[in-house]
């Protein structure tokens, strides 16, 4: 065996010993969560839980979340904590807005993915090089951007017209692209409201509807970060610096370059989310317009157990819950009181069915309860319908913490020349 493929296969991070889905297994997986999903659509009489223009809705509230979660993943697979992600989708958004309507938004894109990296390049400096730690040096930042885009304002969009001290100029949007004849059939089919297959057109219209180019640049960028970092030396020799830096060291690895590369990617991926707010999502720049989705991003990224299709489910099941407030509001949530009242009696269950009585009985009441509250009920206070995206974000981190396993020197302090 070759020295490099000896290399590789020491370099390669152990691994555990739950065995991953395979596509059919995931597929059919999905078709069952879409099946579940219909029969509450149709027992609720909620009609535009899975329409065209909810899916269009929560893929574009998903798009800025999943970007902020895959800039989480860059940085923890490299070891890096990077609870910083809020501050730099601050930068982001600021730097996207402020070039983007003076140069156009494709260059607004640009500048907020610069914009950032810079806050990237300042965790890394902290983290890797000054050992500062990672939960601290984050909360600084995030302080910091907001500070910092607050002050920038006051003299860059407060003369300008249609600008203030906390918003900036309106700035053109991204061409957007639909398929002709293939949505309007979709759309079509969705308004039947057929069982099953009216919500999978539904999903499918939502996807090709009104698309922005960057949510499609968003979209591909989740394959691209599997096939780099799962698929190469490069991606190899990254994650290793997660698992086991000193052993990485040992084999001739710079684990101070691919950490700085991995956290200033992170910026950047959080920055290109801050952009998709202020070009695509709004087409203008207000003050904390973020909105905690940086921390979202870092539940959809464990979510996903550091994975980047786990994280994108993570975001899609967050962008929807957020989604549900702007089109149907309370019928939509009260609607998935149902829908988390089923979810919750199979895990009792699935509880059950492994001999773990005491789970088994809390989710049952738990789920009794939902039940309860949706047949006395014909609709939820304002307040919760606000607050969805918030609980589903608790219950989602809760649900699965423990299946989770994180990269093993994630967080952990790493000094130049300890593996010597």
């Amino acid at each position: 065996m070759s020295t490099s493929k000896v290399s590789a296969a020491r370099l390669a991070p152990a691994k555990g010993g739950r065995r991953s889905l395979s596509l059919p297994v995931v597929l059919l997986l999905l078709a069952a969560a879409l099946a579940l999903v219909s029969l509450v659509r149709l027992i609720s009489g909620a009609d535009d839980v899975t329409s065209v223009g909810q899916v269009a809705g929560a893929l574009e509230l998903a798009v800025p979340i999943g970007l902020a979660g895959l800039g989480g993943l860059w940085a923890e697979r490299a070891g890096v904590v990077n609870i910083g992600l809020e501050g730099m989708m601050i930068l982001g958004t600021w730097f996207g807005a402020w070039a983007g309507f003076q140069w156009g938004p494709w260059v607004g894109v640009l500048f907020g993915i610069i914009g950032g990296a810079l806050g990237g390049l300042l965790h890394a400096v902290m983290t890797v090089t000054f050992g500062v730690n990672h939960i601290v040096s984050g909360v600084a930042i995030n302080i910091l951007a907001a500070g910092v885009t607050r002050y920038l304002s006051n003299f860059t969009f407060a003369d300008k017209p249609g600008g203030s001290s906390k918003q900036s100029p309106r700035v053109d949007e991204i061409d957007k692209i639909t398929i002709p004849g293939l949505s309007d059939w979709l759309q079509d089919l969705q308004q039947h409201h057929w069982f099953f297959v009216s919500d999978l057109a539904g999903i499918i219209g939502g996807l090709v509807t009104g698309l922005s180019l960057l949510t499609v640049v968003a979209l591909l960028l989740i394959p691209v970060t599997w096939w780099v970092l799962w698929r190469t030396a490069f991606g190899l020799r990254l994650r290793s610096c997660g698992e086991s830096p000193v052993a990485a060291e040992t084999l001739g690895v710079n684990v101070y370059k691919y950490k700085y590369i991995a956290v200033v990617i992170s910026g950047g991926l959080a920055g290109l989310g801050g952009a998709f707010l202020s070009i695509v999502a709004t087409s203008i720049y207000q003050e904390g317009q973020t909105g905690g989705r940086g921390y979202i991003g870092l539940a959809a990224m464990i979510f996903g157990n550091w994975m980047p299709g786990g994280m994108a489910l993570g975001a899609g099941l967050f962008g929807f819950t957020d989604s549900l407030k702007l089109r149907g509001g309370a019928e939509n949530v009260h609607a998935m009181l149902l829908l988390l009242g089923i979810l919750v009696a199979i895990a009792a269950v699935w509880q059950l069915y492994r001999k773990k009585y005491v789970s088994a009985v809390i989710a049952a009441v738990c789920s009794g309860v939902l039940f309860t509250w949706y047949a006395l009920t014909d609709q939820v206070p304002s307040q919760f319908v606000d607050a969805a995206p918030y609980v589903t974000t608790l219950l989602v981190l809760a649900l699965s913490a423990q299946r989770l396993r994180m990269p093993k020197a994630d967080g952990i302090p790493y000094r130049k020349g300890e593996g010597k």
